[in-house]
């Protein structure tokens, strides 16, 4: 919430900045304002003033953020899922925490399809004789799950062969988002066995 809370300030910065000298400002630039920054970028005081509150407010969202991250991590940074998690290609602190406190006890799934589908990582159609007859809710499942593993999606398909090689052939057969939601489903799938088995990721086993 504070993430998405910074980058609205972030956006509104930008925003302003653009309308006001017809440019863009980097979102890393504007981390690095200070409030006394914007008195040389804007003749106009109010709106100087607007862009010095976005500042302030990104500034304060950033240090609460590191705090809970900071908390978080030394809670959970032994905890053998998370040390395994970190090991599947794109998945850092942030994204091995969201997976590992999002999913809670994977014990509670069964099986690796029940954990894909409650990742949003498996379509919703049903089909009778290979046609569509309709759809389920879409919004089953957890989206902050799914939000994590198409992160990792976008990591892993510019850094990891195999990863790459995957994405690549869906992508001949369909379009972006289609096929990065297939690298997503492969992840999470891996994920499921990694935290089950408290076992690395093993990219050969995962993409055949």
């Amino acid at each position: 919430m504070l993430v998405q809370q910074r980058t609205s300030h972030i956006l509104s910065f930008q925003s302003l900045y653009n309308r006001e000298k017809g440019c863009k400002f980097s979102s890393n630039e504007i981390k690095r304002l200070k409030e006394e920054d914007i008195e040389t970028l804007f003749a106009d005081k109010y709106v100087c003033f607007s862009a010095q509150t976005n500042i302030s407010c990104i500034h304060s969202l950033t240090r609460k953020i590191k705090e809970i991250e900071t908390a978080v991590l030394e809670c959970i940074s032994s905890v053998p899922e998370f040390v395994k998690l970190k090991t599947v290609t794109g998945v850092g602190d942030i994204l091995a925490l969201t997976i590992l406190l999002e999913t809670g006890n994977i014990g509670r799934f069964p099986k690796v399809g029940n954990y894909s589908s409650y990742c949003r990582c498996v379509s919703s159609q049903r089909l009778s004789n290979e046609k569509k007859k309709g759809e389920n809710n879409r919004k089953n499942g957890n989206r902050y799950l799914s939000w994590a593993y198409v992160e990792a999606a976008n990591f892993a398909r510019r850094y990891c062969p195999y990863a790459k090689r995957f994405y690549n052939r869906k992508l001949s057969k369909t379009n972006k988002i289609v096929a990065i939601k297939a690298l997503a489903h492969k992840l999470a799938r891996a994920s499921y066995y990694v935290m089950r088995d408290r076992v690395n990721y093993n990219p050969k086993k995962a993409f055949g």
